[in-house]
């Protein structure tokens, strides 16, 4: 029975080796093992905006209505509830990442946009970001949301904050 036993553990142990691996196949990693960093879209991080942040959109292509688009606002809830509400609670309190209460008042509405689609280059350059990852520990995963998604996502925020 002994050696069952141990002939199993052995095998686990060759196997995680093998599994976890380099395997001479071009993976992409640097040769440390670890991932190489995301690539920004701006060369000079002495360009980023804060205030729109980095990505396509701007405040010329994101324009928000006075009023609330509750069909907007109600799909934008049904996709929050499958891709970050997870992680964010809709106050103030953090979950894995930071409460969703007053963010719309906080950030302007491109830089939402760009952070939903696009939010490593983001976490790599701003500073607001970097110290919130500080206190959550986790990078915000690209959920490949479509610019579509992302508006509706946006518009449920503002309705999360009192927008009517």
């Amino acid at each position: 029975m002994k050696k069952i036993a141990s002939f199993l553990l052995i095998a686990a142990l060759i196997g995680m080796a093998v599994a976890c691996g380099g395997g001479g196949n071009n993976t992409g990693n640097t040769t440390d093992g670890a991932k190489p960093a995301p690539q920004s879209m701006v060369k000079d991080v002495a360009a980023y905006d804060p205030k729109r942040g980095e990505g396509k959109f701007n405040p010329e292509n994101v324009v928000l209505a006075e009023k609330l688009d509750e069909a907007m606002a109600t799909s934008g809830e049904k996709i929050s509830g499958t891709k970050c509400l997870s992680c964010h609670k809709l106050t103030e309190e953090r979950l894995v990442g930071p409460g969703w209460k007053g963010v719309t008042q906080r950030r302007q509405p491109a830089w939402l946009m760009n952070f939903i689609t696009n939010p490593d280059p983001m976490i790599d350059k701003d500073p607001e970001v970097q110290a919130q990852l500080e206190l959550c520990l986790v990078r915000m995963p690209n959920q490949n949301l479509t610019d579509d998604d992302a508006r509706h996502v946006v518009e449920f925020m503002r309705k999360n904050d009192g927008v009517k």
